[in-house]
């Protein structure tokens, strides 16, 4: 039984050790939509989130400045831009979507909604 213990215990050492839990940023919850402000899922202040339903203004760290995202809401949602003249354009999220590095839309996220609020596709 000693033999086995000692064999083990030197298996075991020879194992690499796991990188602690906080090494790695969060998976994104299910029904949820995550923005950062840098490209690869990465940014000051972690990701901003959005849960459907309705509309929410983007927090000031990702509003026009959102170059990665990672959708697993259950529905479709849209991004948001306010333009000059009082429209505004929407771009599609769908359900398990993401983009490591958004330079279409970075600069122009507003917002997210459930519905593109009668904006034109951008």
């Amino acid at each position: 039984m000693r033999q086995l213990l000692v064999a083990t215990a030197a298996f075991a050492a020879l194992l690499p050790t796991a990188a602690p839990a906080a090494a790695h940023p969060a998976a994104v919850p299910p029904g949820q939509v995550h923005f950062w402000s840098e490209p690869d899922q990465m940014g000051a202040g972690g990701a901003w989130a959005y849960s459907p339903p309705g509309y929410r203004e983007a927090d000031a760290r990702v509003k026009r400045h959102a170059y990665s995202f990672d959708s697993h809401a259950g529905v479709s949602v849209y991004a948001i831009s306010y333009q000059s003249g009082g429209t505004c354009l929407y771009r599609e999220i769908r359900p398990d979507d993401y983009d490591n590095n958004w330079t279409a839309w970075a600069t122009k996220f507003d917002g997210v909604s459930d519905t593109t609020m009668g904006c034109e596709r951008g």
